[in-house]
């Protein structure tokens, strides 16, 4: 399942966010993913929650992501949750690339559910991406 918390630059999305890994934390049988660009999030997460700086990774767009996350849920069957931070500042600002990829995303996560964070004007979505909201 994806899920999308949305909105302009300043709106709170990280903090909502950051509540939700620990909410997936506490309640998850298994494994719960956190993925940033950096290291913003090093702070405000447990130390249970594996944390992933994709800059190591040379991700660098729409199908890179979608590989890299169908590699670790091949490698990882425990993985619950996936949290995404900053999703267009990693793969680019192309909306229409961003709902295909998300689309490709829901397909291989039916019984785990992929939080995305993007910062842009829900009104700017096209209908491949609201439908995640």
């Amino acid at each position: 399942m994806v899920k999308l918390i949305a909105g302009k630059k300043g709106a709170g999305k990280t903090k909502l966010l950051i509540e939700a890994i620990h909410a997936a934390e506490k309640e998850s049988k298994g494994n719960v993913v956190a993925i940033q660009l950096g290291s913003s999030l090093n702070v405000d997460i447990y130390h249970k929650i594996r944390l992933i700086n994709i800059e190591d990774y040379k991700i660098e767009d729409y199908d890179d992501m979608y590989g890299f996350i169908a590699g670790m849920l091949a490698s990882n069957y425990d993985i619950t949750d996936i949290f995404v931070d900053g999703t267009l500042r990693i793969v680019g600002r192309d909306l229409e690339q961003v709902g295909k990829m998300l689309d490709r995303i829901a397909l291989i996560t039916e019984n785990i559910t992929v939080t995305f964070t993007i910062s842009a004007e829900v009104a700017d979505f096209p209908e491949s991406v609201k439908k995640y909201l």
